[in-house]
């Protein structure tokens, strides 16, 4: 968890070890002329950097797509249907993922292009393979750019709003911290441009029905996510163990001016992120059993991940991304963790090296069975 200020329980932006950064498409795309604010977009690559140098790993949720590729196709203004929001999207997506390839490249930086949907963090399988993606690339020192993949999204399968899919986003990756940039600085008790005795409130320890009801529902020309969603989303994030901060976005270097003290809120996380992650995959039903021999046991105790090669039997029927229980040789539970393979690719590649998977299975498997990250001991 990232350091805390003790004196106001305030989250340090500058010490996170794992940032979301969120941006609403009225902060990159001007609402008059549909143009993307090139010098928006610059001072906030400069924010990246400066944060990257410090060792964060940064992740970039980012609406614009729809709002870029409508003015292309001289789309008309107001609400679009479902094909039109579509086909912008198809067309603006190439051009918001040049925006940020140009600005974050002069820093050395390489930018990666992540489209997600509802599905892809709600089921396991897909969660397991967006979080193994993402955990890659920022291995490598990328940074995911990351929107709902509005080409092929229908409403079952939306979002709706990248305030909550930013939240999901930073739970999947266990991000520390999680920043929504909009067009008000923070949450206040009541609506700001029509009640002079509302006050923005700082921090916000707890997410209660009072704070709830404080969230009104504005939304922007562009904006398609209000101060409620902002709260659902901080609800999901401090859950999970990860601070969140309601910030200005439209000042330039937002990050900064969040750091020399700009006005925002924070949400106080509720828990460690990998402690609340290992808390949600230790109370999931398991749909099978994967017995080890007394090696990957003891290599399991060591918080090492559990290979094929310890695996001496596996029970029951589970795919990838199900939970299942590892015993050691005695039949005691030694861990509960979330599969990569399925039920008979496991029984397949049980006890066989990493370096055999490939002629196993017809094609390159992942090297671990249950990975530590995905295991609770």
């Amino acid at each position: 968890m990232a350091p805390l200020n003790e004196s106001a329980r305030v989250p340090v932006l500058s010490q996170a070890r794992r940032l979301v950064i969120k941006i609403g498409s009225a902060l990159l795309v001007d609402a008059r002329s549909g143009a993307l604010k090139s010098d928006w977009l610059a001072a906030l690559a400069l924010d990246v950097a400066e944060a990257k140098a410090r060792g964060t790993d940064v992740v970039l949720v980012s609406s614009g797509s729809i709002a870029l590729g409508r003015r292309v196709l001289g789309l008309p203004a107001g609400t679009l249907t479902l094909e039109q929001s579509q086909a912008a999207a198809a067309v603006g997506q190439i051009r918001l993922a040049r925006a940020y390839e140009e600005v974050l490249a002069p820093h050395g930086i390489t930018a990666a292009q992540v489209l997600v949907t509802l599905d892809d963090t709600s089921d396991r399988r897909r969660y397991l393979n967006t979080r193994a993606t993402m955990e890659t690339l920022l291995s490598l020192g990328a940074v995911p750019i990351v929107n709902e993949n509005d080409t092929v999204a229908t409403d079952e399968i939306r979002y709706g709003d990248n305030d909550r899919l930013a939240a999901q986003v930073a739970i999947t990756i266990g991000a520390d911290q999680l920043a929504l940039l909009s067009d008000v600085d923070g949450l206040y008790t009541g609506n700001p441009h029509s009640d002079p005795s509302a006050r923005r409130l700082d921090v916000v320890a707890a997410i209660t029905p009072e704070i709830e009801a404080m969230a009104g529902d504005p939304v922007s020309g562009l904006s398609k996510g209000g101060m409620k969603t902002k709260v659902m989303a901080a609800r999901t994030a401090t859950g999970g163990g990860c601070a969140m901060v309601i910030a200005a976005g439209s000042p330039l270097r937002p990050l900064t001016a969040v750091a020399q003290g700009a006005p925002c809120t924070w949400f106080l996380p509720q828990d460690d992120p990998q402690v609340a992650r290992k808390r949600w995959i230790a109370a999931m039903k398991e749909k099978g059993r994967i017995r080890v021999d007394a090696g990957a046991a003891a290599a399991l105790r060591q918080g090492k991940s559990l290979l094929p090669a310890g695996v001496t039997a596996v029970e029951g029927t589970f795919g990838r991304g199900d939970p299942v229980a590892i015993l050691g040789p005695d039949g005691a539970m030694l861990a509960r963790g979330l599969v990569r393979y399925t039920d008979d690719e496991a029984r397949a590649i049980q006890g066989r090296r990493s370096d055999a998977l490939a002629e196993v299975l017809g094609y390159p498997g992942r090297g671990a069975l249950v990975h530590r990250d995905d295991m609770v001991v």
